[in-house]
């Protein structure tokens, strides 16, 4: 298991992006945990499904670039999950500030 970090942050982003997709397909909004559903009441929830299907998808980023960086260096990888998770978070913010 030389590449076992990868392997595993590679499958976690796979099943990121699988979500993504069928949150942009669907757009059912009852897709999203009660908590969420309960906290958030927007006014138009398909276009509000499609935003988070996108922010979903640009947070899966994170964990793919840092299965590619840990393939080839482990340390570097775990150094890119939070510098880039931080960031496309922050992108993902600024995709959902218009969505009501």
């Amino acid at each position: 298991m030389e590449h076992g970090y990868s392997i595993l942050m590679g499958i976690f982003a796979g099943a990121l992006l699988a979500y993504a997709g069928l949150m942009a397909l669907t757009k059912d909004y009852k897709m999203l945990p009660l908590r969420a559903r309960v906290s958030v009441k927007p006014k138009n929830e398909k276009l509000y499904m499609k935003q988070l299907a996108k922010v979903v998808a640009l947070a899966a980023l994170s964990p793919a670039l840092s299965a590619l960086v840990g393939l080839l260096n482990v340390i570097a990888g775990l150094i890119v999950l939070p510098l880039s998770g931080g960031i496309l978070i922050w992108l993902g913010t600024k995709l959902m500030r218009g969505v009501e």
